[in-house]
């Protein structure tokens, strides 16, 4: 039963981030890394003799330990993604903010400069 649970799961992830993809509500960065995870559960789901041998490789006592060490890394490594993107996004909206700010001082200056020329022609034209 936990099998069939298992490959649901991965199924069902594979089925919604192909579906985001194809309504580009989600950016193919980022669905590679739950596509990778999907395949990973579907693979483990298939074959669970694969974690038992992967625990008795890498000495853990139990497969779910192994499971929850592998899910954290992985929580760890999604965080740790999302929190550079998150860095590169505020660095391009302090940029970006920065040059709005300088473009309209300068559309300003100009402004003024412009309303400066005129009135001094009316200036002129009324003499």
């Amino acid at each position: 039963m936990i099998v069939l649970l298992g490959v649901g799961l991965a199924l069902v992830i594979l089925i919604i981030v192909v579906w985001m993809l194809l309504t580009r509500t989600l950016r193919e960065k980022y669905a590679v890394m739950w596509l990778v995870i999907a395949l990973a559960v579907l693979v483990l789901g298939l074959f669970p003799q694969l974690l038992s041998s992967m625990t008795n490789a890498l000495g853990v006592q139990l497969p779910s330990n192994l499971l929850f060490a592998i899910a954290i890394v992985l929580l760890l490594g999604v965080a740790l993604h999302l929190s550079w993107e998150l860095s590169q996004a505020e660095n391009e909206i302090r940029r970006l903010a920065e040059e709005s700010a300088i473009a309209r001082t300068e559309i300003d200056r100009l402004s003024d400069r412009v309303r400066s020329i005129e009135a001094d022609r009316r200036h002129d034209d009324e003499f």
